[in-house]
């Protein structure tokens, strides 16, 4: 029951204003024309009862017609028969080559705005997942999500070369297994092979008796999953990435000397500096969650300053958020000013931390009444619009800032604009907001105001794209089931169509009931009419009443066996 419940309100909420004009429209003109032509005496009262249950009906195959197809039955029918017959146009046979280009663009831009990105600040499993799960019996991992995950270990931890070290192929068969007691038993089990080869024997000098142990790199993809999955706070996460550091770190400087010499070691390097990358990242985070915020952002600002170019993994929103944990607003203010250009991907992080600081200059003396008054300085003003710039990328996020919505752990990956993207955010940058004396207070007070300016989200976007359609889809498939997704658009059926639907279901259950019962319903509208009609209006003729309206709009008599029977 409830998952009907939950398609059938997803399918209202897709419902455009195309539809219910069409849906409105073809019932008044239904209803219009029974009604001339009962007027008019031209059909009897045994054809009107079934003709106005088939027409109550129609609404409801209009209704299925949209949704299987997108479209509305009449619209199609207008478009693709009735316009033509009018001599109509066809553009699209007009601008091939126009509308084959633009559909490509549209489709492009579909894809990108319902990519789904790996999410910069994810927890870590085995300390803060799990330990969620072993307190709450709640599982805040979808499969999906976790299944996106071990895709991306694949790609940027494994290499075409893996095979020839054989701890290097064990991690490439760890990394695709669902159990995570057989990925952590694979990581030890690479660790000790490493540990058996470690101690070579080589001389050094090819001609002479004198030898050295020589110790071989180890594993580090086997630290960093042990990091991630085995280790139960982040203290212990920590060490394990230190040593991970190690052993990473001599690989990118071994790849990085006979990266040139063919395709396979530059594939091996590209390899080892995304796991350099991430260990280094990750040993920022874990400074970040043990209190050591400056550390976190010197080895933030290192990160960036040594692999400018890998901003795949979006450090900058981790560094954003630390130094708003720092409360140094310049330095937020001069990152912003690197990332928040129209040439670069946006992200609720890059607009509602720009949104933070315009509301942070006015916030703290901000009254809506005096603001009515006098109307809004320019200082409130800018800050106002940055509030609608970052409602209007992602709408999710002012309901979980002001807490009209629950928050749950963020999943590892999220959709830009969608609902898994705001409990990012919202997670983390919550207290940064609470910290800002007035900031909710002035969110609260404007962010509603976005949606007068984007009355049709899904047809047309005021400072970016219009909001994509795929949103709620993929927030589903990413966020746990416990949790209400939430949905932009979310359109209510306007009151005018509730009213001529119900009008017209009525209407037509009591003249199937009149036809069928004439007898029965003859008492029932005899009791009604005793109880709530005036005593005058009872003792009314109805046949000199409708002779009396034929005369006045000169229409022939009809024939006698076409009129009501006493």
């Amino acid at each position: 029951m409830f998952g009907t419940e939950s398609s059938l309100s997803m399918f209202l909420n897709t419902l455009t204003p195309k539809f219910y004009v069409a849906l409105t429209g073809t019932s008044s003109l239904i209803s219009g024309l029974i009604l001339f032509l009962s007027v008019h005496w031209i059909l009897s009262p045994s054809i009107l009862a079934p003709l106005q249950y088939w027409t109550s009906h129609f609404e409801i195959f209009e209704w299925w017609y949209f949704r299987k197809y997108g479209t509305s039955f009449i619209e199609q029918v207008s478009v693709s028969h009735l316009r033509p017959l009018l001599g109509g146009v066809d553009n699209n046979s007009s601008n091939n080559s126009n509308s084959s280009n633009g559909d490509s663009d549209s489709n492009r831009q579909s894809v990108s705005e319902c990519k789904v990105w790996r999410n910069p600040l994810n927890l870590f499993r085995g300390a803060e997942y799990n330990r969620y799960t072993w307190v709450t019996g709640r599982e805040p991992l979808t499969y999906y999500d976790m299944n996106l995950s071990a895709q991306d270990h694949q790609t940027f931890f494994t290499c075409d070369s893996d095979h020839l070290r054989p701890a290097d192929a064990i991690m490439q068969k760890a990394w695709r297994e669902r159990n995570p007691q057989a990925r952590i038993s694979a990581a030890h089990e690479a660790l000790e092979i490493n540990e058996i080869r470690s101690r070579v024997e080589v001389p050094l000098i090819a001609s002479s008796t004198i030898w050295e142990i020589k110790l071989l790199p180890k594993c580090a993809t086997a630290y960093i999953l042990l990091a991630e999955e085995e280790a139960t706070t982040i203290a212990e996460a920590e060490k394990l990435f230190k040593q991970a550091l190690k052993a990473g770190d001599g690989c990118y400087r071994r790849s990085q000397q006979l990266q040139h010499h063919g395709s396979q070691y530059e594939a091996q390097h590209r390899r080892d500096t995304n796991v350099l990358v991430y260990i280094k990242r990750r040993l920022a985070m874990c400074a970040r969650r043990l209190g050591r915020t400056r550390e976190a952002v010197k080895m933030m600002r290192d990160l960036m300053k040594e692999f400018p170019l890998l901003s795949m993994f979006n450090i900058h929103e981790n560094l954003l958020e630390a130094l708003l944990e720092l409360q140094a607003y310049a330095d937020v203010q001069a990152v912003l000013a690197k990332y928040d250009d129209i040439s670069l991907p946006k992200s609720a992080t890059i607009c509602y931390t720009a949104a933070l600081l315009k509301a942070r200059a006015v916030s703290d003396k901000f009254s809506p009444e005096a603001a009515s008054r006098r109307g809004l300085s320019t200082a409130e003003m800018n800050a106002v619009e940055a509030i609608h710039r970052a409602v209007e990328f992602n709408p999710h996020v002012p309901k979980y800032l002001l807490e009209m919505k629950s928050l749950i752990l963020p999943p590892e990956h999220i959709l830009k604009r969608g609902d898994s993207e705001a409990i990012a955010y919202a997670f983390f940058h919550l207290a940064h907001w609470k910290r800002v004396e007035g900031a909710l207070n002035l969110l609260h007070c404007t962010w509603e105001g976005t949606f007068r300016m984007i009355p049709y989200p899904l047809e047309k976007g005021h400072l970016f794209y219009p909001y994509p359609i795929c949103t709620e889809t993929a927030d589903r498939e990413l966020l746990p089931s416990f949790h209400e997704v939430s949905v932009y658009p979310k359109k209510e059926l306007p009151f005018f169509i509730l009213f001529t639907a119900g009008l017209c279901s009525f209407t037509a259950m009591l003249a199937l009931l009149t036809h069928q019962f004439p007898e029965l319903m003859g008492v029932f509208a005899k009791a009604m009419t005793d109880a709530f009609c005036p005593a005058e209006l009872r003792d009314w003729d109805c046949r000199r009443l409708f002779m009396c309206v034929e005369a006045e709009l000169e229409i022939l008599p009809a024939p006698p066996s076409q009129h009501f029977q006493n």
